[in-house]
């Protein structure tokens, strides 16, 4: 669970601001792919059957992104498990969500999807202050040699700090 804190002077403003964040998943697939250029926070329209299996940890969003529809953007291919106490009640795991953005946002978002080579990917799903957000990164694919070059360095890294564990 991460916290921090806002504190603002005295001229009337925000004094203090805590934000509660628990991460529930985070698409590591999306940062093995891509390159991500710039990331943005967004809400999800999610029903009740669909947050009680968010908070108990039961989505992926692994094969998942955004695309932009009619002034929205939508949220395809994440699966967010059937809730097991929901009876007749219960969602569709692999329906379409809306994702709530500003309509500037949404506006430079679909700008930037449109350009070749560039999609909306989710990168982290998380519950901050009791509401689900989801993190979009606008990326752009990685080739293999670049795949091949992050895994080399990510070795040396380990071997790294493996020799400097055993030197101390």
């Amino acid at each position: 669970m991460n916290q921090f804190y806002i504190i603002v002077a005295n001229n009337g403003k925000i004094l203090s601001y805590m934000a509660d964040i628990k991460t529930i998943t985070v698409n590591r697939k999306a940062y093995h792919d891509y390159h991500i250029i710039e990331t943005v926070e967004a809400g999800i329209v999610l029903t009740g059957t669909e947050i009680k299996s968010i908070r108990a940890g039961r989505v992926n969003i692994r094969d998942a992104y955004a695309k932009p529809e009619n002034g929205e953007l939508w949220l395809y291919n994440s699966h967010v498990a059937a809730y097991q106490p929901g009876s007749y009640h219960n969602h569709d795991p692999n329906r379409p969500r809306k994702l709530l953005l500003h309509r500037h946002q949404i506006d430079e978002l679909s700008g930037l999807a449109s350009r070749k080579g560039l999609t909306l990917v989710p990168l982290r799903l998380y519950i901050k202050n009791g509401v689900a957000k989801i993190e979009l990164g606008v990326v752009k694919g990685k080739q293999l040699h670049d795949k091949r070059e992050a895994l080399a360095r990510r070795e040396v890294e380990r071997e790294i700090g493996r020799e400097l564990r055993r030197r101390h």
